[in-house]
């Protein structure tokens, strides 16, 4: 539903009755009615274009101003453009008593929706809810007919004969597939319900979206379950449910393992989509987690492994080890007068570091940043730029690296994703976004999840 629907929406819930003519719009409190027939004083006058007939072919008081009353839905052939989100919100949040008010299912998951793409996740959970317990007659429904009707391939609406028509109402859709279960059409029956329960079915991927968002994993579990009880094969619902398994149940082996069924079965849907790519990374962690014994066990091994590459490091030679600066080059650097000149060209130097890692240019990147972490070694951007530089190399130093980036300062290493996702590269930010809530499994986990989950 777009935001001009969704005003309209809000303004018939605040309404309250009035003398208005059927079809008018609403007028919110405190605005002045038209009274049913002018007076003398009036003199009449023209309706403004787009208004509805009122009864009696009466006029407004007084001639149009051009300007629609604070809440009245935009009329179509005025030019107005509707109103934004903000000021829709405000409208609906100061809509007294409106949580509780009796909605279709299209007005509570138009509101939901307004809500959850707007952050307000408790808010979008509520309403979301009510517009699943608006379809759950259809939904029972469904499922009982599914069951009756076993192994049997489950037709099309159209196959079926539904008759449905673009936008018809989740109800009146239910309405039709009762009708087909009342002959005993239990294929037909099956069909219809289906058919009226996909919009239900986004609405229901949303609130699990949401309850995760506010904290409530086993209320989000809950949620993709029953998408998944009316189509198993539902994607979204597959890779939420999977994700939130492997970021809450760490130790539960059974439940990873249902993890990993649900990250494997999202690659065979749809094995060159980017959620394929990043359900793949995921199922690999997974079998990782498993095979480790849990999550706990995982990363107690890969602290040991990291404790072992750092005792080792002093010692490793080759071209991926930096030479040891000289007592000159400390000096040198540490000597360097800091002019407005300097830290500019480091800055810039950093900025196209970061350029040069969106368009994988790993190396160049890790010139640029050589150059910067000397002289700004407490340059979080620096350092978070040259561990994944050095990750994208591949370089043996680079887990150090990266280890000491991630444990230092986690924030810039997840700003640095952001920054990779707005110069174009979601592919690379999502590996970074990935391999940090890995290595960082305690830092900022719900914000995380919800990047890789975008």
């Amino acid at each position: 539903m777009n935001l001009s629907l969704a005003l309209a929406t809000a303004a018939l819930l605040a309404a309250e009755p009035s003398p208005l003519p059927p079809g008018h719009p609403v007028v919110p409190p405190g605005t002045q009615v038209s009274p049913a027939k002018p007076s003398a004083a009036m003199g009449g006058g023209a309706l403004p274009e787009g208004h509805p007939p009122v009864e009696g072919g009466a006029a407004p008081a007084a001639a149009p101003t051009g300007e629609l009353p604070s809440g009245h839905p935009p009329v179509s052939g005025t030019g107005k453009a509707p109103p934004s989100a903000e000021e829709l919100l405000r409208q609906l949040d100061s809509t007294e008593g409106l949580q509780g008010r009796e909605k279709t299912f299209e007005i509570a998951a138009s509101l939901g929706r307004l809500y959850y793409l707007n952050g307000r996740n408790a808010e979008a959970v509520t309403y979301l809810l009510q517009a699943d317990e608006r379809a759950k007659s259809v939904r029972d429904l469904f499922l009982a007919q599914r069951k009756k009707l076993g192994k049997a391939t489950l037709a099309t609406a159209e196959a079926a004969g539904c008759g449905f028509t673009t936008g018809q109402a989740v109800e009146s859709m239910g309405a039709v597939a009762q009708e087909r279960a009342k002959k005993g059409d239990v294929a037909g029956a099956a069909a219809c319900a289906r058919a009226a329960l996909e919009p239900a079915l986004e609405t229901g991927v949303m609130r699990a979206n949401a309850l995760f968002l506010t904290g409530d994993t086993a209320g989000a579990l809950g949620a993709y379950v029953a998408v998944l009880e009316v189509e198993p094969k539902h994607e979204e619902a597959l890779y939420g449910r999977s994700a939130v398994l492997f970021e809450t149940k760490g130790e539960d082996l059974a439940a990873l393992k249902q993890a990993r069924e649900g990250f494997e079965a999202v690659q065979a849907m749809n094995p060159t989509s980017s959620r394929a790519a990043a359900a793949k990374r995921l199922a690999t962690l997974v079998d990782e987690t498993v095979k480790a014994g849990g999550r706990a066990k995982l990363l107690a091994s890969r602290a040991e492994d990291r404790r072992i590459r750092l005792a080792q490091a002093p010692v490793a030679q080759g071209p991926d080890v930096p030479r040891p600066l000289t007592k000159e080059m400390v000096d040198a650097v540490q000597n360097t007068e800091r002019t407005p000149e300097l830290e500019q060209g480091l800055a810039k130097l950093v900025d196209e570091g970061e350029e040069h890692l969106a368009k994988g240019r790993f190396q160049e990147a890790l010139g640029n940043y050589t150059r910067v972490v000397p002289f700004q070694p407490e340059n979080g951007r620096a350092k978070a730029g040259m561990a994944w530089a050095l990750v994208g190399l591949g370089r043996p130093m680079a887990a150090r690296v990266w280890g000491v980036a991630v444990q230092s300062d986690p924030a810039s290493v997840e700003k640095l994703g952001d920054t990779l996702k707005a110069k174009g590269d979601e592919k690379g930010a999502k590996a970074l976004w990935e391999k940090l809530a890995s290595d960082a499994p305690d830092y900022n986990k719900s914000a995380l999840q919800a990047k890789l989950t975008q």
